[in-house]
Protein backbone atom coordinates (compact mmCIF):
# COMPACT_ATOMS: atom_id res chain seq x y z
CA UNK A 1 0.00 0.00 0.00
CA UNK A 2 1.13 3.35 -1.25
CA UNK A 3 0.58 6.14 2.24
CA UNK A 4 0.60 9.84 0.33
CA UNK A 5 2.31 12.77 2.08
CA UNK A 6 0.56 15.59 1.64
CA UNK A 7 3.75 18.11 2.12
CA UNK A 8 7.00 17.20 1.88
CA UNK A 9 10.71 18.59 0.70
CA UNK A 10 11.82 15.24 -1.02
CA UNK A 11 12.35 16.20 -4.63
CA UNK A 12 12.30 12.68 -6.03
CA UNK A 13 9.62 11.10 -3.79
CA UNK A 14 7.02 10.71 -6.10
CA UNK A 15 3.93 9.93 -4.27
CA UNK A 16 2.78 13.02 -2.37
CA UNK A 17 2.95 16.83 -2.87
CA UNK A 18 6.83 18.54 -3.02
CA UNK A 19 7.03 21.71 -2.00
CA UNK A 20 9.15 23.62 -4.64
CA UNK A 21 11.68 26.25 -3.38
CA UNK A 22 11.23 29.54 -3.93
CA UNK A 23 11.82 30.88 -8.15
CA UNK A 24 12.60 26.66 -8.64
CA UNK A 25 11.90 25.27 -12.19
CA UNK A 26 8.75 23.49 -11.94
CA UNK A 27 9.45 19.68 -11.50
CA UNK A 28 8.39 16.47 -13.04
CA UNK A 29 5.86 15.16 -10.16
CA UNK A 30 2.88 16.64 -8.66
CA UNK A 31 4.09 19.64 -6.33
CA UNK A 32 2.80 23.34 -4.25
CA UNK A 33 4.46 26.33 -5.46
CA UNK A 34 3.93 29.47 -3.24
CA UNK A 35 5.89 32.31 -1.58
CA UNK A 36 6.76 31.46 2.12
CA UNK A 37 6.50 34.56 4.41
CA UNK A 38 10.48 33.98 5.35
CA UNK A 39 11.37 33.95 1.27
CA UNK A 40 9.51 37.10 0.32
CA UNK A 41 12.42 39.51 -1.16
CA UNK A 42 10.56 42.94 -0.41
CA UNK A 43 12.76 44.12 -3.38
CA UNK A 44 11.47 41.78 -5.95
CA UNK A 45 8.17 40.85 -5.12
CA UNK A 46 6.36 41.34 -8.03
CA UNK A 47 9.41 39.12 -9.85
CA UNK A 48 8.54 36.17 -7.08
CA UNK A 49 4.58 36.79 -8.14
CA UNK A 50 5.09 36.41 -11.71
CA UNK A 51 7.43 33.18 -10.30
CA UNK A 52 4.30 31.88 -8.75
CA UNK A 53 1.80 32.62 -11.10
CA UNK A 54 3.98 30.71 -14.36
CA UNK A 55 4.32 27.36 -11.60
CA UNK A 56 0.47 27.39 -11.91
CA UNK A 57 1.12 24.74 -14.35
CA UNK A 58 -0.91 20.80 -14.87
CA UNK A 59 1.47 18.94 -11.87
CA UNK A 60 1.03 22.19 -9.24
CA UNK A 61 -1.31 20.16 -6.86
CA UNK A 62 -1.17 23.77 -4.51
CA UNK A 63 -0.40 26.68 -3.76
CA UNK A 64 1.97 27.02 -0.68
CA UNK A 65 3.63 27.09 1.19
CA UNK A 66 2.35 30.81 2.15
CA UNK A 67 0.99 32.43 5.23
CA UNK A 68 1.82 34.42 8.17
CA UNK A 69 4.61 34.01 10.16
CA UNK A 70 5.02 36.67 13.46
CA UNK A 71 9.04 35.58 13.74
CA UNK A 72 10.37 36.37 10.64
CA UNK A 73 11.84 39.63 10.18
CA UNK A 74 9.51 40.81 7.52
CA UNK A 75 7.03 44.03 7.91
CA UNK A 76 3.07 41.99 8.72
CA UNK A 77 1.88 44.31 6.38
CA UNK A 78 3.91 43.40 3.03
CA UNK A 79 3.30 39.49 4.73
CA UNK A 80 -0.35 40.16 4.76
CA UNK A 81 -0.57 41.22 1.04
CA UNK A 82 1.65 38.89 -0.63
CA UNK A 83 -0.26 36.19 1.30
CA UNK A 84 -3.79 38.14 0.22
CA UNK A 85 -2.04 38.34 -3.23
CA UNK A 86 -1.84 34.69 -3.26
CA UNK A 87 -5.35 34.17 -2.21
CA UNK A 88 -6.51 35.78 -5.39
CA UNK A 89 -4.51 34.12 -7.66
CA UNK A 90 -5.92 30.10 -6.03
CA UNK A 91 -9.00 31.99 -6.51
CA UNK A 92 -8.49 32.47 -9.99
CA UNK A 93 -6.60 29.32 -10.97
CA UNK A 94 -8.60 27.28 -8.73
CA UNK A 95 -6.31 25.37 -6.49
CA UNK A 96 -5.93 25.03 -2.37
CA UNK A 97 -3.69 26.88 -0.66
CA UNK A 98 -1.09 24.54 1.51
CA UNK A 99 -0.67 27.40 4.50
CA UNK A 100 2.64 27.96 7.10
CA UNK A 101 1.32 29.70 9.89
CA UNK A 102 3.09 31.00 13.32
CA UNK A 103 1.23 32.69 16.04
CA UNK A 104 -1.37 34.29 13.20
CA UNK A 105 -3.49 31.66 13.96
CA UNK A 106 -7.03 34.63 13.72
CA UNK A 107 -5.26 36.38 11.46
CA UNK A 108 -5.43 33.51 9.01
CA UNK A 109 -8.52 32.39 10.10
CA UNK A 110 -10.22 36.19 8.88
CA UNK A 111 -8.08 35.84 5.49
CA UNK A 112 -10.10 32.90 4.98
CA UNK A 113 -13.27 34.64 4.19
CA UNK A 114 -11.59 35.75 0.90
CA UNK A 115 -10.33 32.60 -0.29
CA UNK A 116 -12.93 30.23 -2.56
CA UNK A 117 -10.36 27.27 -2.46
CA UNK A 118 -9.75 25.02 0.47
CA UNK A 119 -7.03 26.13 2.67
CA UNK A 120 -5.09 23.31 4.87
CA UNK A 121 -2.93 24.33 7.80
CA UNK A 122 0.16 22.12 7.46
CA UNK A 123 2.22 20.87 10.48
CA UNK A 124 -0.14 21.29 12.95
CA UNK A 125 1.18 21.36 16.67
CA UNK A 126 -0.81 23.56 18.72
CA UNK A 127 -3.38 23.56 21.14
CA UNK A 128 -6.96 22.13 21.31
CA UNK A 129 -9.09 25.51 21.07
CA UNK A 130 -7.29 26.70 17.66
CA UNK A 131 -7.54 23.28 16.15
CA UNK A 132 -11.75 23.88 17.19
CA UNK A 133 -11.63 27.07 15.74
CA UNK A 134 -9.55 26.54 12.45
CA UNK A 135 -12.11 23.23 12.02
CA UNK A 136 -15.16 25.60 12.39
CA UNK A 137 -14.18 27.57 9.53
CA UNK A 138 -13.58 24.77 7.52
CA UNK A 139 -9.78 24.44 7.69
CA UNK A 140 -8.47 21.35 6.96
CA UNK A 141 -5.60 20.17 9.26
CA UNK A 142 -2.13 18.24 8.11
CA UNK A 143 -0.37 16.74 10.77
CA UNK A 144 3.66 15.36 10.89
CA UNK A 145 6.08 13.29 13.16
CA UNK A 146 4.87 14.85 16.55
CA UNK A 147 1.66 13.19 16.20
CA UNK A 148 3.70 10.09 16.89
CA UNK A 149 5.01 11.35 20.58
CA UNK A 150 2.96 14.03 21.68
CA UNK A 151 -0.14 12.88 23.72
CA UNK A 152 -2.00 16.02 23.57
CA UNK A 153 -1.72 16.26 19.83
CA UNK A 154 -2.70 12.49 19.64
CA UNK A 155 -5.79 13.89 21.25
CA UNK A 156 -6.54 16.61 19.23
CA UNK A 157 -6.01 13.94 16.57
CA UNK A 158 -8.55 11.37 18.20
CA UNK A 159 -11.01 14.41 17.75
CA UNK A 160 -10.99 16.05 14.26
CA UNK A 161 -13.05 14.48 11.54
CA UNK A 162 -10.95 11.64 9.66
CA UNK A 163 -12.71 13.95 6.15
CA UNK A 164 -10.10 17.15 7.43
CA UNK A 165 -7.24 15.01 7.97
CA UNK A 166 -3.80 14.87 5.82
CA UNK A 167 -0.56 13.31 6.68
CA UNK A 168 3.07 14.49 6.25
CA UNK A 169 6.57 14.10 6.66
CA UNK A 170 7.76 17.88 6.03
CA UNK A 171 11.19 18.15 6.12
CA UNK A 172 11.23 15.59 8.93
CA UNK A 173 13.51 12.16 8.10
CA UNK A 174 11.00 9.40 9.05
CA UNK A 175 8.73 7.22 6.93
CA UNK A 176 5.78 8.16 6.77
CA UNK A 177 3.94 4.33 7.03
CA UNK A 178 4.65 5.07 10.96
CA UNK A 179 2.57 8.47 10.62
CA UNK A 180 -0.48 6.39 8.88
CA UNK A 181 -0.04 3.30 11.67
CA UNK A 182 -0.04 5.83 14.60
CA UNK A 183 -3.29 7.33 13.13
CA UNK A 184 -5.38 4.66 12.35
CA UNK A 185 -4.46 3.16 15.42
CA UNK A 186 -5.61 6.36 17.64
CA UNK A 187 -8.70 6.87 15.51
CA UNK A 188 -9.60 3.07 15.58
CA UNK A 189 -9.50 2.69 11.58
CA UNK A 190 -7.96 0.53 9.71
CA UNK A 191 -5.17 1.45 7.71
CA UNK A 192 -6.85 1.06 4.61
CA UNK A 193 -10.04 3.06 5.76
CA UNK A 194 -7.24 5.94 6.81
CA UNK A 195 -5.73 5.73 3.05
CA UNK A 196 -9.08 5.73 1.62
CA UNK A 197 -9.81 8.81 3.69
CA UNK A 198 -7.21 10.86 2.95
CA UNK A 199 -7.01 9.83 -0.71
CA UNK A 200 -10.76 11.02 -0.62
CA UNK A 201 -9.92 14.44 1.04
CA UNK A 202 -7.63 15.13 -2.02
CA UNK A 203 -9.99 14.63 -4.47
CA UNK A 204 -12.42 17.34 -2.07
CA UNK A 205 -9.99 19.78 -1.96
CA UNK A 206 -8.80 19.31 -5.94
CA UNK A 207 -12.86 19.89 -7.06
CA UNK A 208 -13.81 21.97 -4.69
Amino acid sequence: MQFFDFHHHKKHFRNGIYNVNIEESPPDQLYSAGIHPNDIDIHHIERQINWMESMMLQNCFAIGECGLDSLVSTDQKIQEEVFLRQIRISNEVKKPMIIHCVRKFYEVISFKKKADQAMIIHGFNKKRQIAEDLLKNNFYLSFGKAVLYNLSLQDIIRNTPSDKIFLETDNEDFNIEELYYKVSEIKGISLEQLNEQILENLYTIKNG
